[in-house]
């Protein structure tokens, strides 16, 4: 069944590629003998005016056969200026770049077919605006983003896509906000991120995020109104008086109508599953409660007069190998200053930390046993890792993680449905292209292993496992793939697409085309080439799968 599924791959990838030639000569006048998806022994022959089209019993690749006096074919008078060598050198040149070309085109329609059926998608409102960024204190949550730079918006995605595109550029944004219409002008700050294949990105940010964060809470003070009705760091609060909180913007202002009378607040707390799966996973259930929270009269806040707040600061998860561990940072406490500067929100403290690194930095929290802030001294670790290209990287980690669940939005169709699929299309092949092209590099630089290819036997097999996935999937691979097929043919390796348009290049600068028996050579030494790196790709197949093979073979033989 797979290999079904690997003809269904790889079929319409070598059709569009031999469309392509074959449209370009015949819109040119070339006359066209044969056009041939597969190779061997024929098992569909359908004869045109001119031209025989056929399947062969091999999928794995086609050509087009065009009519060509120096491959010694008969060309009658009438059809000798429709030979592939009678065009001009421009013409020649489209027809053979047509085929990887339709190759490149080919997954924009293969993604748009994906993008768009997508959705629902998170509305425009801005859900929360990171401190130290460019959107504090232009931007608040609850905002809806109506236009961003003059272009309406209906969908975050949007606004996120508008930001990104424009790195260090001054954006204007129409907001709704308390019933009027505002313009914001916010900078998209320039960011740069070094991703596989030490490829990096630039990018523009400002600091907001699409969803609200969770009611849960924080209880810094043991003495607290919160503590004392038995609250705890990371209960999830789902009810004040009765009435539903979702958010957790909602929650305050459900406690800044509390102001002295006490109130029932229903909440619901992890319990930590020890060993949970036989300790394959760390699980963990909520346990529900209700308690009577009266807060304190002489209060000017939500914090001051009942003693919660956002457990955004609040550290989840600390490995006991860690070195925040080793500094006395505990779950449960409260991230307070870094290196003497306070820390206003998690993402503040995650940025500082990676903008420097290689150094020691000392960090105060307050200690949920005790409720006293303590101190102490960390510095991260380089960690080495290795990429599925084979590639060798190190990077800094960040070991310690928060608990900030958001709430769950209301989500939106999208207003454009199929301006948005178009775009996203083009984007995402033009993002794989470029992957493509540095990877390529990469090889030849030396610094990506030759045992990062693959070969055959991978494609089949991504072809049996992305179609039980589903349609999605596989037709993700189909354009990963067809993106491939169309950069690898544009190599100068004679016998590739790119090989002849190496010869007219320099066809082009002698204004005389190679002698015949340099192009022979160079044929032969190109098949030379491609052999070699099938025979490689082969390889790291076998290699890959020894172990299944052997096991496989034995249980034939036993």
């Amino acid at each position: 069944m797979d290999l079904v599924y690997l003809i269904v791959l790889v079929s319409p990838l070598i059709f569009v590629h031999e469309l392509g030639h074959f449209l370009f000569a015949k819109a040119f006048g070339v006359k066209v003998i044969t056009f041939s998806l597969g190779f061997g022994p024929k098992i569909l022959r359908i004869r045109g005016r001119e031209t025989e089209y056929c399947i062969g019993l091999i999928p794995l690749g086609g050509y087009v056969r065009m009519l060509e006096a120096t491959k010694n074919d008969i060309v009658l008078p009438e059809d000798r200026g429709r030979t592939f060598e009678s065009l001009a050198l421009y013409k020649r040149i489209l027809v053979v770049l047509a085929g990887p070309v339709m190759n490149l085109l080919f997954p924009v329609l293969l993604y748009f077919s994906v993008f768009v059926s997508a959705g629902p998608f998170l509305p425009p409102t801005v859900g929360v605006v990171l401190p130290g960024h460019s959107a504090e204190g232009k931007l608040r949550p609850g905002d809806r983003i109506m236009a961003v730079d003059g272009e309406e918006v209906g969908t975050f995605d949007e606004i996120r896509r508008i930001i990104h595109n424009n790195p260090g550029k001054v954006l204007r944004f129409k907001v709704f906000r308390d019933n009027k219409h505002i313009d914001v002008e916010v900078l998209a700050e320039e960011t740069l991120e070094r991703g596989e294949l030490d490829m990096v990105e630039r990018f523009g940010t400002v600091g907001i995020g699409p969803s609200s964060p969770a009611p849960v809470i924080g209880v810094p003070e043991p003495g607290s109104p919160a503590h004392r009705a038995g609250l705890r760091t990371f209960d999830l609060v789902t009810h004040v008086a009765g009435v539903p909180v979702r958010r957790y913007m909602d929650l305050e202002a459900a406690l800044s109508e509390a102001t002295e009378q006490t109130v029932p607040v229903t909440y619901m707390r992890p319990i930590i599953l020890s060993g949970a799966l036989g300790g394959l996973a760390e699980m963990a259930v909520y346990d529900s409660g209700v308690v009577a929270l009266t807060p304190d009269p002489n209060g000017t806040d939500v914090l001051s007069r009942t003693g919660i707040e956002t457990a955004d600061l609040y550290a989840a998860h600390v490995p006991e190998d860690s070195y925040l561990y080793k500094a006395g940072l505990r779950p449960g406490d409260k991230i307070v200053r870094l290196d003497g500067e306070d820390v206003p929100a998690w993402s503040t403290f995650r940025e500082r930390v990676l903008r420097e690194p290689d150094r020691p930095h000392r960090i105060e929290y307050l200690s949920a046993r005790d409720g006293r802030v303590a101190s102490g001294t960390f510095q991260m670790r380089r960690e080495d890792f290795t990429d599925q290209h084979g590639q060798t990287f190190a990077r800094y980690v960040l070991r310690v993680q928060h608990w900030v669940p958001y709430a769950p939005e209301e989500r939106v169709e999208h207003p454009r449905p199929i301006r948005y699929a178009l775009s996203k299309a083009v984007d995402e092949t033009v993002k794989v292209a470029r992957f493509t092209v540095v990877a390529m590099v990469r090889l030849v630089q030396g610094r990506l292993s030759f045992d990062s290819l693959s070969g055959p036997i991978t494609i089949y097999e991504v072809a049996g496992q992305e179609r039980r996935k589903g349609a999605d999937y596989f037709i993700w691979v189909m354009a990963f793939l067809s993106i491939n097929l169309g950069l690898i043919n544009l190599l100068p390796i004679p016998v590739l697409d790119g090989g002849h348009l190496l010869f007219f290049t320099i066809e082009g600068v002698l204004r005389r085309p190679l002698p015949l028996r340099v192009r022979e050579v160079a044929h032969i030494l190109g098949m030379a080439v491609l052999l070699l790196l099938m025979a490689v790709a082969f390889k790291n197949d076998v290699e890959k799968r020894w172990d299944v093979i052997v096991s496989e073979v034995k249980g034939l033989v036993g």
